[in-house]
This record gives C-alpha cells, structure tokens and sequence, in this order.
C-alpha cells in the first residue's frame, strides 16, 4: 500500500509511524510482524516513510533491521530544504533553456518579426519532422492560416482533430482560409466536413483544380511539397515574407478563381453553359498541356477527361480539340 491519490499518507504507514514514536528505535520486522502486516505492506510504508523522511536509514554502526524515527518538524524542515534546492535548480535551468531559446529565436523574429531580407528554407523528408512543422504552424499563428488540398482528406478522427483545430484558431481570432479539390464536395463526409468548417467560421472555396499541398501562416511560414507529383518525397518550410509572398500569390490567385462552398459552382459564361471543371478543362488544353496532367490536376481518370472535352466540343459547335482551342481562345475563355 502506497500514499493515497491525494497525496495524504496511508494509514498503514501512519500506525507504523505512530507507533516508532512510541517504541522509538527498533527493529523493523518485529514491530511489523507485531502489527501484523504482510512482508509486501511493510516495503510500501518503509518507502512511503522514508520519502517523506519520517524515518532514517540504518547507520553504519546499526544493525541494517534497525529503523530509527524523524521527529515531523525535523522532516519537514528537511524536505523544504530538498523542495527549495530543487526549484533554484530548476529556475536555472529554465533561465538557461530561455536564454538558449531567444538566441534561436532571435534569427527569426528580431523586431517582433523576420525582415524581408531573411529567407531560409528547410528540407523535411521525415513524415514526424512534417508532422511536427504542421503543429508548429498550427499553434504559433497569430493572424491568418490559409491551406489548400489537392488530395482528398483522411475521414473519421483525422476530420475530428481538424475541426477542433479549426474551433481553436478561429477562437483565438485567427482568419482561417481553405481551398479543397471541387470533385470531393460530393463526398458526404468531406460536404459535411465543409460545412461544419464554414458554420466554424472557416472560409471554405472549392477549385476544379488545386495545383499542390500548400499552407501559409501569418504571410511569415509556407509549407509545400518537394515535388508536387510526388507527395513522399517530402517537403519544404520557408520562411520569410520575401519568399513567402510569392507562394501567397499563388495562393490568392488560386482563391479568387474558386467557387464559395455552398454555392452553384456552375457557371454561364457568354452565353453557354460550362462547368467550372469543364472551363479548367479546356484553359488546361489551350495552355498546351497533354491529357495526363490536365486529368491529374482535375483528379479524373483520363476516360473521364475524353469525355468532359467531348462536351465542350459539342457546346462549341466543333470537331476537334483543336478548332475548339481556338474557338474558346476568340471567345476570350482562355484568358
């Protein structure tokens, strides 16, 4: 038997104590064995007693059963000395960890924030290193958070951690921004993730195209894969607003060609009616890009593709993606 939750000692070791003080020094086996306690409650009150230093080791001189009693005072005493020894050692390591941490910090945030003139980028190919940056991010901002996902998002309790960390930067005034692949809005897991993300207070927009993984706090720190094509090569954190600023045009580029979650991403442009995805379609096209990647960065299989493009093609009254490219191009939908 050991202390109790509350930190009060057990009464097994109080009857002992009380009953050192009164036999005074003694040998220990007899006067448990007098009070009845098994081998195994005996070891538990010896190291109970002897943490709060009630009792004293045998010394040298003693026989090694003899226990002798600490008067409560003296134990006390003696414990406050321990308590206060400790705690100056502990201040002083946390004054040294501090010192050490603002020196560190100090190359990042001289002035309350890094100049425009300190860029760094660091490479991390370790899945916890990624997943350490991405609490980092998460927990230091302090004005704006804004992520977009190509991908679709894992279900179940990884949904569950998002929103509660969402509920706690949107709490702290947080301006939090999200931009997710058009396609998994039909996916009534993720509609329902969405949904519950913008009741949060989370700006929410859907894309028919989402060019890579990327994550942006503070306009100070980005995120990004090494390679957009290949998720497990690892990624990049930079630092920096002059390296970071690029990275945010891209971002408010890609956010102001999406559609608000919620509303009809359909859009009628000239007169006819194209979706968003069959627009992304057709630009992607036009840009020269071949059916592999333009079915890559719309998240459809390459029949699927064949068949978005047959539809734009009979909306623009052509036979060939070619003349279609250069229909769309006149009626200014490559712009």
């Amino acid at each position: 038997m050991s202390r109790t939750a509350n930190g009060n000692s057990s009464e097994q070791a109080l009857e002992l104590y009380q009953e050192l003080r009164t036999r005074g020094a003694c040998n220990f086996g007899e006067l448990t064995a007098d009070l009845g306690m098994t081998d195994q409650d005996a070891q538990s009150c010896w190291v109970e007693l002897l943490q709060l230093g009630l009792i004293a080791e045998p010394g040298p001189d003693d026989e090694p059963t003899t226990i002798a009693v600490v008067d409560p005072e003296i134990a006390l005493l003696r414990m406050l000395s321990y308590e206060q020894q400790d705690m100056r050692a502990r201040q002083q390591r946390a004054e040294e960890r501090y010192t050490a941490i603002e020196d560190l910090a100090g190359r990042y945030m001289r002035g309350g924030g890094a100049t425009n003139a300190e860029i760094e980028v660091e490479l991390l190919t370790s899945p916890r290193r990624i997943s350490q940056a991405l609490e980092d991010l998460s927990d230091t901002v302090k004005h704006e958070i804004a992520s977009m996902h190509p991908g679709a998002l894992p279900t179940g309790e990884f949904l569950h951690e998002a929103l509660e960390r969402d509920r706690r930067l949107v709490g702290s005034g947080a301006h939090v921004r999200a931009i997710y692949q058009q396609r998994f809005a039909a996916v009534p897991a993720l509609a329902d993730f969405f949904a519950q993300q913008t009741e949060l207070g989370v700006e929410v927009r859907l894309s028919p195209v989402v060019p890579l993984n990327m994550i942006l706090s503070d306009r100070r720190f980005a995120l990004l894969p090494i390679d957009p094509e290949r998720p497990q090569a690892g990624a990049l954190l930079a630092r920096g607003p002059a390296l970071v600023r690029s990275y945010l045009a891209l971002y408010e580029y890609c956010w102001h060609t999406s559609a608000v979650f919620g509303r009809d991403t359909e859009q009628r442009r000239g007169g006819h009616r194209l979706t968003e995805q069959q627009h992304a379609a057709i630009r992607m096209l036009g840009a020269g890009m071949k059916d592999e990647r333009i079915a890559r960065s719309l998240g459809i299989s390459l029949r699927t593709l064949s068949r978005v493009l047959a539809e734009v093609m009979q909306e623009l009254g052509t036979t060939s993606r070619f003349e279609a490219g250069v229909r769309a191009a006149k009626l200014g939908w490559l712009d």
